[in-house]
């Protein structure tokens, strides 16, 4: 099988604050034949950050209300959709929907996340590595043609959030919302 090029990406805020903690959000993602492959990169002053130190790498919900890397991912023309979250303290949620937030049971392996992402940290940059088995998902997403919505949330040192993604097609920050997956992996060719 033939794997996917790399692709690049860069993340905009929802919404541009008076005074700018978070330079930028960019990163890549490939498709592999048995894997996806993530890398993010967050410049910022990270001294302003709140980022949660590292831990035992764990199932933990709620990832979203810090700073954590986020990742939704769907079938070209399926409503069905999964979302990962993975925070720089080794921290990870993973969910399954039916469709637009209609969540659903997804039998995930606990460890199947376990020590796959890696974190490297800078006084300015922030970086997170992930290398996901496509084993976790639906058999069909390991050769269909996939859309991503790629995400970030990061926690100010004041506790506010800001929201970082691809594109923002609502009026509020909603990483869900179909049109917010426009990154797509073609389908993977023997």
């Amino acid at each position: 099988m033939q794997d996917n090029p790399m692709q690049t990406f860069q993340l905009i805020p929802f919404a541009t604050p008076e005074e700018p903690v978070v330079l930028a959000v960019d990163g890549t993602v490939r498709r592999t034949a048995d894997a996806l492959e993530l890398h993010y990169r967050l410049h910022a002053d990270l001294a302003r950050l709140r980022i949660a130190a590292p831990t035992e790498p764990r199932f933990t919900d709620g990832l979203w209300r810090h700073t954590c890397f986020e990742l939704f991912i769907a079938g070209v023309g399926q409503a069905a959709y999964h979302e990962l979250n993975l925070s720089p303290s080794g921290a990870w949620a993973a969910y399954a929907f039916a469709g637009y937030r209609e969540r659903c049971p997804w039998p995930l392996n606990p460890q199947a996340l376990a020590r796959r992402v890696r974190v490297h940290r800078t006084a300015e940059t922030l970086e997170l590595s992930a290398s996901l088995p496509l084993g976790l998902f639906p058999p069909h997403y390991a050769a269909a043609r996939l859309r991503l919505g790629v995400a970030t949330v990061v926690e100010h040192a004041d506790g506010a959030l800001s929201y970082w993604a691809l594109c923002h097609p609502c009026d509020k920050p909603d990483f869900h919302h179909p049109d917010a997956f426009v990154l797509e992996l073609d389908e993977i060719r023997p």
